[in-house]
Parts: structure tokens; C-alpha cells; sequence
């Protein structure tokens, strides 16, 4: 109930208004049964967008810092992500990681439909940056399409760090769904996840026009914070190391 409230009469006539949205391919979301909404990760009002705009209501794993926030905007991130039914998950890695996929294959059993940021986290610059492989294994253990959506400026009115979004078009583009049953009993197969994966990272680029950098955005944080404001991008340029472990980490806004 309070999900349809919120979208409808106390957040949702205020974000069209002052950011009038626009959807592109959102016939491409199934109106009924489990999918994977995957979305590149621009900025925190990306899952309110996308709340939004599909007529579904849409589940994102949140973390569970977003639960436990202080001061008014803890307040009321708490309480929106409860209203709107979002499922709190530990982000620490391990065996947190594995909790979080059974519990987005559960939300996809279901037959609903779950939203997931395969970057792991927000971008740090507005480039794009390698997928992580949680998504994949939900994937392909709840045997549903996949449909990847291109966030559209939403950078640009709430970057990292900016408390108070500008006022600025947001735009959705919905690729066609992904079928990746091809893979059905090979869920446990790296090489097939780490493929998957990249295959839906290779669709929302394509859909986002945004550059793509080949390592984690944990990484590029990193070296982002080491280096002051040098660009990510720069350092992969000049030789510097991205290499990471592949995790099957997941996440929603970060």
C-alpha cells in the first residue's frame, strides 16, 4: 500500500514534474513473471527513477547501511526503502556475498521483478566499470531474462557527493530482454558467469553510450581517493594495475 502512495501521490508527481522522465523500450520489461532489471549506476536516484517509471513494483537489494542511516536523510532513506518493500543485504563479501544471491533468487522465484546494479556501486566519474558476477548466478539458478536499462544523466543531476540534485532531464533505455537458458546447469561455472556478465555490461554500454573501463568501480574509487581528483581512466591508461579478484558481489544504491 504504501508503495503505491509513495509513487503516486507523495514522491512520484514531484519527480515528473521537476525532472520529466523519459522511457525508451520499456515494452521490453515483462508485465508479469521474475526478470533482472540490470542498470549501469550513475547516482542514488537512479532506483527512485526506475521505482517510478515501470508499472511494476521493482525490488532492489539494498544495502543495509540504508537501513540504519542517521539524521533526516537516514530518516527518511530508511523509511522509503521499507515502504517500498526493498530487502537490506550485508555487502561485507564471503559468505555475505552468497546470502545475497539466495536471497535475490528467492525474490525471483517468486515471480517478481529485481533490480540490480552489476557495477556493484555508484560510478565515482560517470564511466562505466567492469561487472561484477552475483547477477549472472541469480540469473541463471532462477532461469529468467535478464533486461538491461542505460540510466540517462542521472550523473549529472546527483553525481557522488551532492546532497541536492539540479534540476535536469532524466531518461530510461531498455534494451530487449537477454535469454541466457543456454547456460541452464552451468551456474557454477566461472567462465560461463564472468561471459554472462560481460554480455549485459556490453549491452548497457552500448545502451548508455558511456566509456567503459575494465576494472572494478571499488578499484577506481580507490584509486580515485589516492590520486585526488585524477580521473580512473587516466591511471588504466598509464599502466596501472585494476586487477582484482572476481567476487560474485552485488549491490543496489550505493
Amino acid at each position: 500500500m504504501l508503495y503505491w502512495i509513495l509513487k503516486y501521490i507523495v514522491i512520484g508527481p514531484w519527480l515528473r514534474v521537476l525532472f520529466r522522465p523519459w522511457l525508451e523500450g520499456v515494452e521490453n520489461v515483462p508485465e508479469k513473471g521474475p526478470a533482472i532489471v540490470a542498470s549501469n549506476h550513475l547516482s542514488f536516484s537512479d532506483s527512485f527513477f526506475l521505482a517510478l517509471m515501470l508499472r511494476r513494483p521493482i525490488t532492489f537489494l539494498a544495502k543495509s547501511d540504508y537501513f540504519t542511516g542517521r539524521g533526516v536523510k537516514g530518516r527518511l532513506t530508511a523509511w522509503f526503502f521499507r515502504g517500498v518493500g526493498q530487502v537490506p543485504i550485508d555487502r561485507s563479501g564471503g559468505r555475505a556475498s552468497e546470502g545475497a544471491i539466495r536471497t535475490g533468487t528467492r525474490i525471483l522465484d517468486s515471480g517478481s521483478l529485481l533490480g540490480i546494479y552489476p557495477e556493484g556501486t555508484r560510478s565515482p566519474n560517470g564511466t562505466m566499470y567492469r561487472g561484477r558476477t552475483g547477477m549472472a548466478r541469480m540469473a541463471l539458478e532462477s532461469k529468467c531474462p535478464v533486461i538491461p536499462v542505460a540510466m540517462i544523466n542521472t550523473y549529472e543531476i546527483q553525481p557522488p557527493g551532492r546532497i541536492l540534485p539540479s534540476l535536469q532531464r532524466v531518461g530510461m533505455r531498455f534494451g530487449p530482454a537477454l535469454d541466457f537458458t543456454r547456460y541452464e546447469g552451468l551456474e557454477g561455472d566461472r567462465f560461463i558467469l564472468r561471459s554472462v556478465t560481460d554480455e549485459v555490461m556490453y549491452e548497457l554500454m552500448t545502451l548508455a553510450g558511456q566509456e567503459y573501463v575494465d576494472m572494478y568501480a571499488t578499484r577506481a574509487k580507490e584509486l580515485i581517493a589516492d590520486g585526488g581528483k585524477a580521473d580512473a581512466l587516466s591511471m588504466v591508461e598509464s599502466g596501472t594495475s585494476a586487477v582484482e579478484s572476481d567476487t560474485a558481489m552485488i549491490e543496489s544504491p550505493n
